[in-house]
């Protein structure tokens, strides 16, 4: 009887590694026959093409070509982008401190770090580069420009910029050195004497569990923490390990904090927290927007599968998958999706299904119905990120204002009313008159902004107009109702007034008082902070949100 149950149990395992053997032989063969092929062809067509055809160009071809089969995470990166690996890991580059955008296809600072050259020698928000050692700069050559501007510590860039209300170039000689970035932007009591901690968490690199650490543990010798707001709105993510090292200042020892599984579906690897978290029981508030995504889901995922805080604001991004820095050569390496992770109910909290490397087909989001449970029992969803507890938007209802921040026209004002106008002005001009001066401000921008109602209506009167005299009194009509709308529009800006002068009073407070300056103004004006600090307030209805359900 014991020889029939072993040769029973023996026929599976033996089909099982049957089968592994097989597949792997399979991929191997494919393999090696399809490195021959393309070696073949990257060979003759570098060697016999008419035209010279510079190898290592066509190779990072190749490469790119067949990385965009994957999803968009997976990527090669060559000696140039080297550096961005190094970001990304540790959080650190040799610089000069400031971040550049592109506004009206010219090359612009849009924020500096307080204590770097940049910063210390006077270059300013709004100013605009022209030229980097020597090198003139636009929105054209925009892609090389950072590799312009950093580089080792201790060495020297000399930018020349065009300041507004300056007639003259500006020439700057600054020194590069090594730029720690910051995952926590902000920290402190705020509202100020209120008892609530603020932190505001821009990204995942090493340092920023100990940088929570580090806040907590400074603001608690400063005064009691009742309430903290842990802001992770925008934030894309970076590395797991920090995103656990986060989680663990809030949630219960051994508590799960995320699975993650690979391309074999029985390995499965735990994450657990080891300490004894720093503010276990303090009551707690994340916020998160679709731009939150990656480490900043699996904190937020992490924290309500536990019960363990609210989750306020709009759905995350719903970037489930981790990606791995494989070294390739001494200078570049190739960042590949490795696994899915899972957070403790067991979601999955990816979007988009990019299992589907047809390029002839559209990418599916992922659909996933079942029901999940947190600890105490409140359904929560899996697939297309994180559904917040309380749903709040802290977007304007105004598409003109929306519109009027995609095109950077709160920027341009603000750089144009701090560069131009004198500090006792500054001081004395109310909002009624600062409202009104970015008012004459469009017009000599010439901003003008189509409502969707005023195209279908000027599609009207050109069609009344084109077609026969008797649409006449169509035309008349439609010609009424743009008149209507132009009134509307004007307005509508005057009924989003307090929305205006939000975005203008931060981007002013950025260019006075820095990064600092930005944050605070804007959490003045903010609806999902305040929504946050409503909450936090009202005891029965925080513990209503997170009470166990029968």
């Amino acid at each position: 009887m014991k020889n029939i149950n072993a040769k029973f149990f023996l026929v599976p395992v033996l089909i099982i590694i049957t089968a592994f053997v097989q597949g792997d032989s399979d991929i191997y063969f494919k393999m090696n026959k399809s490195i021959d092929i393309f070696g073949k062809i990257y060979r003759e067509i570098s060697l016999n093409y008419v035209d010279v055809v510079d190898p290592e160009v066509f190779m990072k071809a190749g490469i790119e070509g067949m990385l965009s089969t994957l999803d968009p995470y997976t990527s090669y990166y060559d000696e140039q982008k080297q550096e961005d690996i190094e970001i990304i890991t540790n959080g650190k580059y040799g610089g000069v401190g400031a971040t550049i955008g592109v506004r009206n296809k010219k090359v612009i600072v849009v924020d500096l770090i307080e204590g770097y050259s940049a910063y210390r020698q006077g270059i300013m928000i709004g100013d605009e580069i022209v030229n980097i050692n020597g090198v003139d700069v636009n929105e054209k050559n925009y892609s090389t420009i950072s590799s312009l501007i950093k580089g080792d510590a201790g060495t020297e860039v000399v930018i020349i910029i065009q300041r507004e209300g300056n007639e003259g170039k500006m020439v700057f000689n600054l020194l590069r050195e090594e730029i720690e970035i910051k995952n926590l932007s902000y920290y402190g009591f705020y509202p100020e004497k209120s008892g609530n901690v603020y932190l505001k968490l821009t990204s995942f690199s090493r340092t920023a569990g100990d940088e929570i650490k580090k806040a907590l543990i400074e603001l608690k010798d400063k005064g009691e923490i009742n309430s903290i707001v842990l802001d992770l709105r925008g934030n894309p993510g970076g590395l797991l390990d920090a995103a656990v090292d986060v989680t663990e200042k809030f949630v219960e020892s051994n508590s799960l904090i995320v699975s993650v599984i690979g391309r074999d579906s029985t390995d499965m690897k735990k994450f657990n927290s080891k300490e004894k978290p720093l503010a276990g029981d303090t009551k707690l508030v994340v916020l998160i927007d679709q731009n939150s995504a990656s480490a900043s889901e699996i904190v937020a995922g992490a924290i309500q599968d536990h019960d363990r805080g609210v989750i306020l604001g709009t759905k995350s991004f719903g970037k489930g998958l981790v990606q791995s820095i494989i070294p390739v050569t001494a200078k570049t390496s190739l960042k590949m999706t490795t696994a899915k992770y899972y957070t403790p109910s067991g979601r999955c909290i990816q979007k988009i299904d990019y299992s589907n490397h047809n390029l002839n087909e559209d990418r599916q989001e992922v659909i996933d119905s079942i029901d999940y449970f947190t600890g105490n029992k409140r359904i929560v969803k899996g697939a297309g990120g994180i559904s917040p507890d309380t749903l709040v938007s802290n977007t304007s209802e105004s598409d003109q204002v929306t519109n009027l921040l995609a095109r950077g026209m709160f920027f341009k004002f603000a750089t144009n009313y701090f560069n131009t106008t004198n500090p006792e002005t500054k001081l004395s001009t109310s909002q009624d008159q600062l409202f009104e001066k970015f008012l004459k401000y469009l017009k000599t921008q010439e901003f003008e902004y189509t409502s969707k109602i005023e195209s279908l209506a000027k599609q009207l009167e050109k069609e009344a107009e084109e077609s026969i005299a008797s649409n006449k009194e169509i035309s008349l009509k439609a010609k009424e109702i743009l008149g209507e709308i132009e009134k509307e529009k004007q307005n509508e800006l005057i009924k989003f007034k307090g929305d205006i002068l939000a975005q203008i009073n931060e981007e002013i407070a950025a260019r006075s008082n820095g990064r600092k300056g930005r944050i605070e103004e804007s959490l003045k004006y903010d609806k999902q902070f305040a929504a946050a600090i409503s909450l936090l307030k009202k005891e029965k209805n925080y513990k209503n949100f997170l009470k166990e359900l029968e």
